[in-house]
């Protein structure tokens, strides 16, 4: 597992402003940055650094047409914090088993 690429999906991620944007992405495909800045009660230039951000850790794709720029969605990234969160959950499910593997035991002694 890429340890610093996840590290990056999961800081960008953590943002409000970002998880927005990506959110709105998702529900209404591809839109021009000043479509998303419109969204949001900050400067153009704040919103594209969120953008930039996200960018950065392949969250999200820019396609230029002229002037404009459209940011798209690209959630293929999150299936490496889909594996990380899954191994977790793995490890707590086991950790689980067998205290109650351990708690099972001990109330079989004092039976």
């Amino acid at each position: 597992m890429d340890e610093e690429f996840l590290s990056r999906i999961l800081k960008a991620a953590g943002d409000t402003t970002r998880r927005r944007i990506l959110t709105l992405l998702v529900q209404e495909g591809a839109l021009r940055v000043t479509a998303l800045a419109a969204h949001f009660d900050m400067s153009l230039n704040s919103v594209s650094k969120h953008i930039k951000v996200l960018e950065e850790a392949g969250l999200v794709t820019r396609r230029t047409l002229g002037r404009e720029h459209f940011i798209a969605a690209e959630l293929e990234p999150l299936k490496l914090t889909e594996s990380w969160f899954g191994q977790l959950k793995s490890i707590w499910e086991l950790r689980l088993s067998a205290l109650e593997h351990a708690l099972v035991s001990e109330g079989d002694r004092h039976d």
